[in-house]
């Protein structure tokens, strides 16, 4: 199964300047419970953002670069590839985490969508795309907790792909 894993503010914004343009350390949270002793994939200015692999996951990184590598990350070089270890390992959830131009080639065969939506415009330069919620249904939403801490309205959204 491949999912899409990201956060989101009302305008798409999903970045800005190679990081995320809030704070929410509830949509941390929730990441870190979903991804832990799991696999993560991204692309190289992602995993660049994060300033080395996340602990306690295999993190797959996706570039065109031939030359990238990295000692605790897989690396692989197209989106069939991530179709490929899907069909051997169908069982198994893949978390694509991003960044734009992932999310825009994987969107149309994901199997899932993981989004915590923000209830707030910001100031971007990466945006999630566009998708067709006829093709889509919402099997969770749940409102996150607005505190001190994490000081906007958010919800966090699941989304299943419709069976054809």
């Amino acid at each position: 199964m491949i999912s899409l894993l990201f956060a989101m503010g009302k305008n798409r914004v999903i970045g800005k300047d190679n990081t995320l343009p809030w704070h929410l350390p509830k949509d941390l949270t929730f990441f870190k419970e979903l991804t832990t002793s799991e696999s993560i994939i991204m692309g190289r200015k992602t995993f660049e953002s994060m300033n080395g692999p996340l602990p306690k996951r295999e993190n797959i990184v996706l570039t065109t670069r031939q030359e990238f590598a990295h000692d605790n990350c897989k690396v692989i070089h197209s989106i069939d590839e991530i179709k490929e270890m899907d069909q051997v390992n169908p069982e198994k959830e893949w978390f694509v985490i991003g960044g734009e131009e992932i999310f825009k080639q994987v969107l149309d065969f994901a199997d899932r969508i993981y989004m915590t939506y923000i209830d707030e415009v910001f100031e971007g330069d990466t945006f999630f795309p566009v998708f067709d919620g006829t093709e889509w249904n919402v099997t969770k939403k749940e409102k996150g907790k607005k505190d001190e801490k994490n000081i906007y309205d958010y919800y966090f959204i699941q989304y299943d792909r419709k069976k054809s």
